[in-house]
């Protein structure tokens, strides 16, 4: 089973991805984690060390897919 993180911060853009990328992954092969980095700030450190540079995006298998582009993490952190 695969492993995937899709980081995201609430906004509009963030969520029609999350909306997509669950009606799209097969769940079933896929062992898929949400993060909400509006609500989880802590996890911010840990999605930038994987090389997230803005939301939303998902990290699967250590590779990171940048999806559109809702705000970058430098932005996520000034609104701490």
């Amino acid at each position: 089973m695969n492993n995937a993180i899709f980081y995201h911060a609430g906004c509009p853009v963030c969520v029609s991805a999350e909306q997509a990328l669950l009606a799209a992954l097969d769940q079933q092969r896929l062992n898929l984690k949400i993060v909400h980095l509006g609500e989880e700030p802590a996890e911010i450190t840990a999605a930038e060390l994987a090389g997230v540079k803005s939301v939303p995006a998902l990290l699967l298998n250590g590779q990171v897919l940048h999806i559109n582009f809702g705000a970058s993490l430098d932005d996520l952190k000034g609104a701490q």
